[in-house]
């Protein structure tokens, strides 16, 4: 049995890891904190944890958190974390799993321009790993620092990790049509996020200047040896929770697979993964099959010259809180669906 942290907690990510953590039979939450007015019950908070857990959520204290967990969940705003993570690793003897961005970005300089800020803790980026496990998994093992994958990231990546890794198509061709529900934004206060501005409407965002977009070159650089730079185009819908990303790219010259073979090789590369489910031949992914799952749904189409991969995951649970529980089943050892089935 571990003793968790959340901090965070009254967010939606945090709202969420408190739910996966309830139903998980070898974890303890032992400490729940946020940036909050007053102390409050969490279940005052969120009154669906009524008679589920009587603890109180208060102003993070580190001094108690690092005495009473073993492993601290920073549900944090992006930049937030940086200033917390190195006080509660000094020890040497905690483990903590960060959802903000704030130890994704390997290059300093590329997140000082998306986040708006200096990047304070070096010494621990060096250290963290990104934590998608599909790719990561060994290193997720044997680490103290999971850098939790943005939503919109892990979509993609796992859309395009097969084809990129294995050479099969021209890396300066890539474009990702993104569509995100309105809780990828975090619980705030947002005029452009209020039901009026958001219902009957969809429009595209931060186009060309999402902060995810580095993180895919990254992770898809990482991949092929070369450097990518994808075309990465987000888009809001009126709907609370979900993402579906359709990924256009061309075949590498070299490249004669046929539509079979494309599934078939996308199949054989995921098939020890619990959470990633490749569609059979002429079936695509739907938002409504993967909202309240950590799984990734894929589709790929072969167009002769062109490849479609259309992906879908639920960005609180794949794109947040689920994945970082699997990242911490992984941490620990235990069963990697233990909790999130």
């Amino acid at each position: 049995m571990i003793n968790v942290g959340i901090v965070g907690a009254t967010g939606y990510a945090g709202e969420e890891l408190i739910d996966i953590l309830l139903r998980h039979p070898n974890v303890r939450i032992v400490n729940l904190s946020a940036k909050i007015d007053k102390p409050l019950s969490i279940s005052e908070i969120f009154p669906r944890f009524k008679e589920k857990i009587s603890l109180v959520c208060s102003e993070p204290d580190l001094k108690e958190i690092i005495s009473k967990c073993d492993l601290v969940f920073l549900a944090l705003p992006h930049t937030a974390s940086m200033d917390i993570v190195p006080k509660l690793l000094a020890g040497g003897k905690k483990k903590v799993i960060d959802l903000s961005a704030d130890y994704r970005l390997r290059d300093t300089k590329i997140y000082e321009f998306f986040y708006k800020t200096k990047q304070k803790d070096k010494t621990n980026l060096e250290r963290a790993v990104y934590g998608l496990p599909e790719l990561y998994r060994e290193k997720i093992k044997k680490t103290y620092l999971v850098a939790n994958p943005g939503c919109y990231p892990t979509a993609a990546i796992l859309a395009l990790a097969p084809a990129v890794s294995l050479d099969l198509v021209d890396l300066s061709s890539i474009i990702i049509d993104a569509k995100s529900g309105v809780t990828g934004a975090g619980r705030k206060i947002d005029a452009g996020f209020q039901f009026s501005e958001v219902n009957e409407d969809f429009k595209a965002y931060k186009v060309g200047l999402h902060q995810h977009g580095p993180e895919i070159d990254q992770e898809l650089s990482n991949l092929s040896g070369e450097k990518i730079n994808i075309t990465f185009v987000p888009h809001l819908l009126p709907l609370s929770r979900g993402i579906l990303e359709t990924i256009y790219v061309k075949k590498a010259p070299s490249s004669k697979l046929q539509a079979p073979s494309l599934v078939s090789l996308y199949k054989k590369f995921y098939k020890k993964e619990p959470f990633v489910r490749v569609k059979d031949e002429g079936s695509f992914p739907r938002i409504k099959d993967v909202v309240g799952t950590n799984f990734c749904d894929i589709g790929i189409k072969d167009c002769g010259s062109n490849i479609i991969i259309i992906s879908a995951i639920d960005n609180l649970l794949k794109g947040a809180s689920g994945q970082a529980v699997q990242n911490m089943n992984i941490m620990y050892g235990f069963p990697e669906n233990m909790g999130l089935i």
